[in-house]
């Protein structure tokens, strides 16, 4: 590395010496000199700009004082402006020089010194055997303030896509500079099929990695285009949302709907072909993670933010079907489970409850209603609007009357998707049990931990993580949050239910969720609401 260093400033004193020849003289033999050395030039600047991308604009005129001298020399050199990449190299090693955000006025100086080498090369630019394109017909002279360039050469991009493709490499360096974004967004939205008008794959990754990192910011239309066009670019989209949700509070679904909305995705998804991209990514997670409570969670997030975004897109324009989004269920039953529950009075909650109940039961076990995924299909579509699910426990727990059976199918087909017709009916008898337990506990004077664990046991599974375990224990949460002699107990109950860590995450996540949830429907009860923020902020210092 440190005679890498040594040769880079060795070689950059030959050629200083070079290009100061050059410029001096322009006779016969130093013409033919500089053409019989320029793939040499372009190999230096090729490790001239390999050592300036690691520095930041201050250590790199602190190590070559001279930079700016040697570059500008090269950028009004016609025969190194001409020749193969050197032009696009040369503005990478600008760009190199740039001070985002300048602390003096000789940073400023120098910014507006580089715009104007920019502005020079910019107009000098050649497409294939082109030389000078964005001079002839523009009405634009190397001498102009580059922005005013850009605004050009933008209209001309909209006007006429032809060559799109060298531009699109030329601007890679250029992508974060303010000035440039309407070009880079009349790229992102032109179209052609030629060689010539497809843009290169440097430039959408370019473009997206500016997007990622917030160092632009583009309209919807021109992210929507980047991922319409680069799959890759979607993709590492997705990954980069998964990056910060792992790295961030586990439990948090605040914080997971900040990222989800920052993140783009769900506004970009309104259209199909980007939801159903995305929707494949969050069902491969939950495979991988064999149906993770949090995967779940994050799913419904997003979809919360994906139907708050296609609602106000459909006030501006026809929205696609249904049909298009999810492609393998029934339309009766996505219709009404994208339903917001605030636009159902909640008298009628138990109605649209127990219909969508029928619906998927028809789905899943009688294969009626046009559904072609199967099971899991049916239950993916459901867990997007999970939401619905979680109301089934408290309007069982807030009515005395029998249980529905539609209900409790729900319930155990929430929990238990992989269970088959007769695994799932016995679950039905074990959470009927307990909420008949439940109920008149709730009627009695005096509550204790040890018996709401008693309780808790009424299943025969011996899994804790089985499906019927894990729903008896929300029942139980509910029960705890709603049942007015349940608050003086709960602590004591989750204790004996945390038996590990595992279980201690799962009920972080259920309170947390129901707390989000309770705050989305405006659902008011502040003793609960209470109880359920104290017991997640003791929770959290634990785990």
């Amino acid at each position: 590395m440190a005679q890498d260093s040594v040769d880079l400033s060795c070689d950059y004193q030959f050629w200083m010496q070079k290009l100061s020849v050059w410029d001096q003289a322009s006779t016969l033999e130093t013409q033919q000199d500089t053409c019989l050395h320029l793939a040499q030039f372009q190999e230096f600047l090729r490790k001239m700009y390999e050592a300036l991308k690691e520095m930041d604009s201050n250590t790199v005129i602190e190590r070559f004082p001279t930079i700016g001298q040697l570059l500008a020399k090269a950028c009004w050199n016609p025969f190194i402006l001409a020749y193969d990449e050197s032009q696009k190299i040369l503005i990478w090693c600008l760009c190199c020089l740039i001070n985002k955000e300048p602390q003096n006025s000789g940073q400023s100086k120098l910014n507006s010194w580089i715009q104007g080498v920019l502005s020079h090369i910019l107009s000098a630019l050649r497409f294939d055997k082109e030389v000078a394109l964005f001079t002839q017909g523009l009405g634009y002279a190397p001498i102009d303030y580059y922005p005013g360039l850009l605004k050009n050469v933008t209209k001309r991009v909209n006007g006429n896509i032809s060559r799109v493709a060298s531009l699109s490499r030329v601007c890679v360096p250029l992508i974060t500079l303010t000035d440039v974004d309407p070009l880079v967004e009349a790229l992102l939205i032109c179209h052609g099929r030629e060689p010539q008008e497809i843009l290169q794959p440097e430039f959408f990754e370019a473009v997206n990695e500016a997007i990622l990192l917030k160092k632009i910011s583009l309209p919807m239309s021109a992210v929507v285009c980047l991922w319409l066009r680069h799959l890759p670019s979607l993709e590492k989209a997705m990954l980069h949302l998964f990056e910060k949700l792992i790295s961030s509070e586990r439990n948090c679904l605040r914080r997971i709907e900040c990222f989800m909305k920052d993140s783009l995705l769900p506004q970009a998804a309104c259209h199909p072909a980007i939801f159903r991209v995305v929707d494949e990514m969050f069902r491969c997670a939950l495979l991988e993670t064999d149906g993770a409570l949090e995967i779940i969670a994050t799913i419904q997030v997003f979809t919360q933010c994906f139907v708050e975004a296609l609602e106000k897109e459909s006030k501006q324009q026809l929205r696609f079907a249904l049909k298009t989004y999810f492609p393998y269920t029934s339309p009766s039953l996505g219709m009404v489970l994208l339903q917001d529950p605030q636009d159902i009075p909640r008298g009628h909650w138990l109605q649209t409850l127990k219909h969508i109940s029928e619906l998927l039961r028809e789905a899943v076990e009688d294969q009626t209603h046009g559904s072609r995924g199967g099971p899991f299909e049916s239950w993916f579509l459901f867990i997007h609007f999970g939401g619905w699910a979680e109301m089934v426990a408290e309007q069982l727990l807030m009515s005395a009357a029998e249980p529905p059976t539609a209900l409790l199918w729900l319930l155990a087909f929430y929990y238990g998707p992989r269970d088959g017709r007769q695994q799932r009916a016995q679950t039905m008898v074990q959470v009927k049990a307990v909420l008949g337990h439940l109920l008149a506990m709730s009627r009695s004077s005096s509550l204790s931990a040890q018996d709401l664990q008693t309780v808790a046991g009424q299943g025969t599974d011996t899994d804790l993580r089985a499906p019927a375990q894990q729903l008896i224990r929300h029942l139980l949460l509910n029960f705890l949050l709603w049942a007015p002699g349940g608050h003086t107990i709960a602590w004591d109950v989750i204790t004996l239910m945390a038996h590990t860590a595992e279980i201690t995450h799962e009920i972080i996540g259920f309170l947390d969720q129901t707390l989000y949830r309770w705050n989305r429907l405006g659902i008011e009860s502040p003793r609960s609401e209470k109880l359920a923020r104290e017991l997640l902020k003791e929770l959290r210092t634990q785990v």
